[in-house]
């Protein structure tokens, strides 16, 4: 395991859960803007997979769940292997995703490896490639969506909302293509500062009461859409 970074306390991460997050390396996106470019460029000192296996050990008495993302988490050739020992200490295990791994998101899931997946959805099909920095397979995003709508593990979608690359339009679209009864979305304020593109460092977020009548707007789509 290429392992970037370790949070040892999030209340925030793991819904409903006392957690900690595990940060790996490596990612086969480039959205301009991220700001985890150190972990997405592997740039920095790896934490050995001992250090991490034996911080939870003495914290299985204190936290309930323990968070993988990255980077991309399934890019790793130990993830299952990883994850098996995290489960066998007693910890759910929630992934955070980009989707783009079917195969692998399913093994995981049908393996019983994995609680709770949340997974990114950049944007609008038309826009997807644009979005995320790169081009890619887009039919795994979209079996990686069937295999979350129609399986029985609890998820979320998410998409952060990012001024120059998100219209309002773009969330109609969302709506229609991932939308479902059990569904729960999260729209996430963009972030300024360390981004992948330098030319968003300065960029403004969109304001709350945007993102709030987005939200009213699609909310008819989804169980629960929600501002973050």
């Amino acid at each position: 395991m290429r392992i970037g970074g370790l949070q040892k306390n999030t209340l925030i991460d793991y819904p409903a859960k006392l957690a900690c997050t595990i940060f790996t390396m490596g990612c086969n996106f480039r959205c301009p803007f991220c700001y985890s470019g150190d972990l997405v460029f592997e740039k920095g000192g790896i934490i050995p997979e001992e250090t991490i296996l034996s911080f939870l050990k003495e914290r299985k008495d204190f936290l309930e769940g323990v968070v993988i993302c990255g980077g991309e988490p399934l890019l790793q050739p130990d993830l299952e292997s990883f994850i098996s020992k995290i489960k066998d200490m007693g910890y759910l295990v929630k992934l955070d995703t980009n989707g783009s791994n079917s195969v692998g998101l399913k093994n995981l899931i049908e393996k019983k490896l994995i609680d709770y997946v949340a997974m990114d959805i950049k944007n609008s099909k038309d826009k997807y490639y644009l979005t995320a920095g790169t081009e890619f397979n887009i039919e795994e995003v979209e079996k990686s969506i069937n295999i979350l709508k129609d399986g029985d593990i609890d998820f979320e979608f998410r998409t952060t909302v990012v001024p120059g690359f998100h219209e309002k339009r773009d969330f109609s679209l969302i709506a229609e293509w991932i939308g479902g009864e059990k569904i729960n979305y999260f729209l996430q304020g963009f972030k300024a500062g360390g981004n992948i593109d330098a030319s968003l460092n300065n960029s403004l977020p969109y304001p709350d009461e945007e993102l709030i009548k987005i939200k009213e707007s699609i909310a008819p789509y989804f169980n629960s859409c929600r501002i973050r």
